[in-house]
């Protein structure tokens, strides 16, 4: 299990912050594309589109905190799809949390 403090210092892994940035870009993107997004959606994805580095660091924190159990070697040994799916949880709650933006 991953300590507060070195869940903390994965804020600045750049590979991982990178890999959560396109996780958020991609989501935002099937949101948009599938069929009728909601209007909390729609602004969510916006915001993404807008500045998707400060909605990705949004989304990291949720992302590391749902992960807490795990430790930092596996989650930097995360897949791509693993993330993704991680992501689109976070941002599955946020948006029924009323955060779009």
């Amino acid at each position: 299990m991953a300590t507060y403090e070195e869940l903390f210092d994965l804020r600045a892994n750049s590979e991982l912050r990178n890999k959560v940035s396109v996780a958020c870009a991609k989501r935002a993107q099937e949101l948009l594309d599938g069929g009728a997004p909601t209007a909390d959606e729609v602004a969510w994805a916006s915001a993404v589109l807008i500045n998707p580095l400060a909605q990705a660091d949004k989304i990291f924190i949720y992302v590391l905190a749902a992960n807490s159990a795990a430790t930092v070697s596996q989650i930097l040994a995360a897949t791509d799809a693993a993330i993704q799916s991680n992501v689109d949880a976070a941002v599955a709650a946020l948006i029924a949390g009323g955060i779009t933006s």
